[in-house]
């Protein structure tokens, strides 16, 4: 927990964690399946705070994803914004915690809810309830280090059956908030007509890009697994792929060795890893090599569709 809260915070400025919500209401739609409402309730004259606008979509992505595995039946999530102010009592009970005005924002869900012994292990590193494969275990871990490094806190309540609130503070910042780019409502996402091969072994994650990168006008071939993709790679009518966009970690065949086996085919392909992992860590461990390009999961819409315009124009 300590190493993931020493995260760099690269580019603080004072804004309004409203407008960010507002920013990012189209895209969580995106992230979020057609049985699943969205309720985004921002407070009233909410108190502005200084933060890094990147990594504070990154938890928020990270908490609305969650919410969304938890409701595989459907329901309600629900995004509300508030002003706190966290007293000496509350401090003495919460030890991490130094009393005084807080924004919060919280994001709840009514799904499957967690009993105590998962509520004790939530943000420690590699502790997932999902199934192989589907998660690594990384996105509550980092939530925490972010929060923690903005001088805030994070907890979560949650009962079986009932559903669970992630609640994350971030101190009260002087000053009027900075003005957003509104890129993705504004139309300012590049687009393109380039022929992409994703391999993604997460389902929802393989739906989401797909769907996305074919709004900003691109081919889309998909396969669940590398295995696939090189089967669709040997059919000798299969058209030229211009960029590969696969997970770096995947069952049987990793996606470095899939990219070095598609070459053959596509000698002229691009490549852009994704991974729930952190491009240092893959590095570290011998999947990538640096300076590859790399997406960290959970993305944006917004981050994968320029990121993929940045490897096909490197």
């Amino acid at each position: 927990l300590l190493a993931f809260a020493r995260r760099q915070i690269r580019d603080p400025q004072v804004i309004s964690l409203n407008d960010l919500l507002a920013d990012m209401d189209r895209m969580l739609r995106r992230l979020i399946r057609e049985d699943i409402t969205l309720v985004i309730a921002p407070a009233p004259e909410l108190w502005p705070t200084r933060a890094d606008v990147g990594q504070i979509e990154q938890v928020i992505v990270n908490l609305v994803v969650n919410a969304r595995d938890a409701m595989p039946d459907g329901g309600r999530l629900t995004i509300e914004t508030r002003n706190v102010t966290l007293d000496e009592e509350f401090a003495r009970t919460h030890p991490s915690v130094i009393p005084g005005p807080y924004v919060m924002v919280a994001v709840s869900d009514n799904g499957v809810g967690m009993d105590a012994q998962t509520m004790q292990h939530l943000f420690e590193p590699f502790f997932t309830t999902k199934p192989p494969g589907a998660g690594t275990g990384l996105g509550l871990a980092t939530c925490y280090g972010i929060v923690k490094q903005h001088g805030g806190t994070i907890w979560a309540y949650s009962e079986v059956g009932c559903g669970s609130t992630f609640m994350f503070y971030l101190p009260r910042a002087e000053g009027e908030p900075t003005q957003l780019r509104r890129g993705e409502e504004a139309g300012e996402l590049p687009r393109g007509s380039e022929r992409i091969l994703l391999v993604e072994d997460d389902q929802l994650v393989r739906d989401m890009a797909a769907r996305v990168l074919r709004g900003q006008g691109y081919t889309v071939l998909v396969a669940a697994r590398g295995e696939e993709a090189l089967q669709m790679a040997a059919d000798p009518e299969s058209p030229p792929v211009d960029l590969l966009l696969t997970d770096v970690v995947m069952p049987r065949l990793g996606g470095r060795a899939l990219a070095e086996q598609l070459m053959a085919h596509y000698p002229g392909m691009k490549v852009l890893y994704t991974s729930g992992y952190t491009d240092t860590a893959i590095v570290h461990h011998g999947q990538l090599e640096e300076g590859l390009s790399f997406l960290h999961k959970p993305f944006t819409p917004a981050a994968l569709i320029r990121k993929v315009r940045e490897t096909l124009d490197s």
